[in-house]
Formats: C-alpha cells, sequence, structure tokens
C-alpha cells in the first residue's frame, strides 16, 4: 500500500462497544477463526524524526507477531468477553468488552494487557463492531530490541479483531496505523509517532519506505545491495518507550518548538536550532540532520552506493550519542562489536536507551556472533480467515 495525502482519522463515538450498541435482537453469527501478522521493522534512517513531522527510511521485517482469534459462535457462553493468551510470557488476561474504561484507568491493564484491551476499547471507538474472542499471541521480534514488537502487536491485534468483527477493509492503512498508535500513546504511554506503525502495515518486499511525517506520503526505495548485508545485534539491554527518557526527549522537542514559535522541527531552520538553549539545541539539532541523513540514504540506495550509506549509518550514531544522548555503555559496546566485525557503518536501532544495533557489512565480511541479518518483507496481513468451527484455539499460530 501507498498513501500520498492524510487521511481522515475514523471518528470516535462516546462510548466503546457498549452494550447499547449490539441490537439486543441481532442474532449471533456463526464463529470465525483468523490468524493475522504484524512485521516488526528496522528503521534504516531517521530516529525521534516521526513526532516531530520530519523524513524516515524504514523497512518491515520477517520477524514480528501472531495472533490467533476465534469468535463464541451461536450460543457462546461468554460473547461480549476477550480472552488473551500471550503464549511466549505464559500469561492471561480476561475482561467485559463493555467494562473497559477510559486509558490509564483501573481497567486499562499493564504491559501486553493495555494493547489488547487499547484495541479493543479504539476499534469500538471508530465505531466498528468487536465481538467476543479468544486470542493467542506469540512472536519471534526481540521485545525491548528497537524493532517495535509493540507495534507489530497491535497492528496484528487491529487486523485479527477487524476480520473476527467482520469489518475487514473498514479501515484503511492510514486509519488503522493513527489507531493503533493511540494504543500506543494513549493506552501504554509512550508518546511515539506513527513511524512502526506506518512500517508494520505499509511494508514492502525488496524495499525500504520514506515516510514524510508532514504529509504521510509514503514512497518505496528500491533496496538491492548487491551482497552487501544489514544485521542487527542486540546489546543486551532492555528498555520500554514509556519508561525511558523516550518521552523525555519528545517533551524537549516540544519545548524547543514553542521556544522557536513553530508548529514542528521542520519548519525550524539550523540557525534557528543554534538559538536555543542547552539541551533543547542539541535534539533539535539531530532532528534536523537525521531529516538530511535520510535523504542522503534514499540517494545511496539509489545510487547503490553501500559505502556512502555506511558513513551516513555512522553520522546518524554520533548524533545519537552526542546531541538526542539516548545511548549506554553497552550500546556503545555493541557498535564497537560490529565496526571491529568489518561493518562500514553502525548505529543505535529505534528510541534509545539500550535495544539492538543496525550494522552495514561489505560481502565476505562475518557479522559477530548473534547478529541477526534483516531484509525488507511484506506488511501486515490476514494469514487465514475462516467460518465455522475453523481451527481451535491453543493450535500453533
Amino acid at each position: 500500500m501507498a498513501a500520498d495525502s492524510e487521511p481522515n482519522s475514523p471518528e470516535r463515538s462516546p462510548a466503546p462497544n457498549s452494550p447499547e450498541a449490539a441490537s439486543s435482537e441481532r442474532t449471533s453469527p456463526p464463529p470465525r477463526s483468523v490468524r493475522a501478522f504484524g512485521p516488526g521493522r528496522v528503521n534504516l534512517m531517521g530516529e525521534h524524526t516521526d513526532y516531530n513531522e520530519g523524513l524516515a527510511l524504514a523497512f518491515a521485517i520477517g520477524r514480528g507477531v501472531r495472533v490467533n482469534g476465534r469468535t463464541p459462535g451461536p450460543g457462546g457462553a461468554g460473547e461480549r468477553r476477550v480472552r488473551a493468551r500471550a503464549l511466549d510470557l505464559e500469561e492471561e488476561d480476561e475482561f467485559a468488552i463493555e467494562d473497559l474504561g477510559e486509558p490509564g484507568g483501573a481497567t486499562g491493564g499493564k504491559g501486553w494487557r493495555a494493547f489488547v484491551r487499547g484495541t479493543v476499547a479504539e476499534l469500538g471507538r471508530a465505531g466498528l463492531e468487536v465481538p467476543g474472542a479468544s486470542l493467542e499471541i506469540t512472536g519471534d521480534v526481540p521485545l525491548g530490541a528497537g524493532m517495535s514488537s509493540s507495534a507489530a502487536l497491535e497492528v496484528a491485534l487491529g487486523l485479527a479483531l477487524l476480520a473476527l468483527g467482520g469489518n475487514e477493509g473498514r479501515l484503511e492503512g492510514m486509519e488503522l496505523a493513527r489507531l493503533c498508535s493511540r494504543v500506543e500513546n494513549e493506552w501504554s504511554g509512550a508518546q511515539t509517532g506513527l513511524l512502526d506503525q506506518i512500517t508494520s502495515i505499509y511494508g514492502e518486499r525488496d524495499g525500504a519506505l520514506r515516510i514524510d511525517f508532514r504529509t504521510l506520503a509514503v514512497e518505496r526505495v528500491a533496496m538491492e545491495l548487491d551482497g552487501w548485508k544489514l544485521v542487527t545485534l542486540d546489546s543486551g539491554e532492555r528498555r520500554s518507550n514509556a519508561s525511558s527518557g523516550y518521552n523525555d526527549r519528545r517533551n524537549e522537542c516540544r519545548r524547543a518548538c514553542e521556544l522557536l514559535g513553530v508548529s514542528s522541527l521542520r519548519e525550524a531552520s539550523r540557525e534557528q536550532v543554534e538559538e536555543l538553549p542547552a539541551p533543547l539545541a542539541a535534539r533539535a539539532r539531530h532532528v534536523l540532520s537525521d531529516n538530511e541523513r535520510v535523504e542522503g540514504a534514499v540517494a545511496a540506495l539509489r545510487e547503490r552506493d553501500m559505502p556512502a550509506l555506511g558513513k551516513l549509518l555512522n553520522a546518524s550514531h554520533e548524533s545519537l550519542r552526542d546531541d538526542l544522548e539516548v545511548c549506554t555503555p553497552r550500546v556503545e559496546e555493541t557498535v564497537a562489536a560490529l565496526l571491529d566485525a568489518g561493518a562500514a557503518g553502525a548505529r543505535l536501532l529505534g528510541g534509545g536507551f539500550g535495544g539492538s544495533v543496525l550494522g552495514l557489512l561489505a560481502p565476505g565480511r562475518r557479522p559477530p556472533r548473534g547478529a541477526l541479518e534483516v531484509a525488507p518483507c511484506g506488511g501486515a496481513r490476514v494469514l487465514e480467515a475462516t467460518e465455522g468451527e475453523g481451527f481451535e484455539p491453543s493450535s500453533e499460530v
């Protein structure tokens, strides 16, 4: 999918999935079974730029989150209840849809539960029927490693619940991205932008996405690496956008905009930025320079100039370390390990304060032990949808 303009956000109704919204005379539909997949993502260039209406260059990866869902069908007990199991964590959750309150309330849940409850509630606020369901969740994208496991979960949940409610196609891709972003912002508490959700939904095989967050235009950029490899290496340091310094950096960028009298840092000039007090000048400097590096990375891919791309990765990491100050000693050790292995460039991946490092290696170079090769894959999708008894919960997702 590709987006050329910003669509209208789905309208909210006052109460999510209230009992009044479901007609008492409506007969229960037959059970439905669905499998949905939301991929993680690798951000090649452009960190902390999405919430500043900047630019990013990212791609979806083959690792992600799968949701296996089933409705109870006619006469099924608890039709207005959701039962969810996080198989990898061996944890469960159960709630009545009509009992969901506001984000941050007693019914909002914590951790992965907040994503499930938030997705159900936000679909209801968008005026979409969400049936009772049994959900099983599993994934292979590392948690807290900067590859957007949370957006992969949100998107997979959204697609599964839309299909279970017979609402396939009711939300355009950008509308679903906005809905999932509200789940992240309001229910999980991480003030992220739209980068992760857009990349998970719009991902394309063999291509990265140049995303303009001012217009929400998405442009495919072919990735022909001519034998070069992109790899990620986990620092082993786990972080959460909601509890790390991520929200602090967003607040600092917001304050910089207030002092400059602009609506976003996209409107600021380098001369204006250098007049800001510390540390705001450094924060804004990173955003402007990473926007420029996105355009440089697009040009490098189109010209198949991998050494130039490697230099841009190194420059981005220096900015993340020195201007945005989101690196840690463990991250620096991981960058050094990739460079010592011969990487042409390496940089912190994701929002910072831990997670993984992205490296670019020339043909014949062997990555360090534990590194994972990453390549662009297709975006989020429903893998299977059936009417009737279908597959049973507890089967492999």
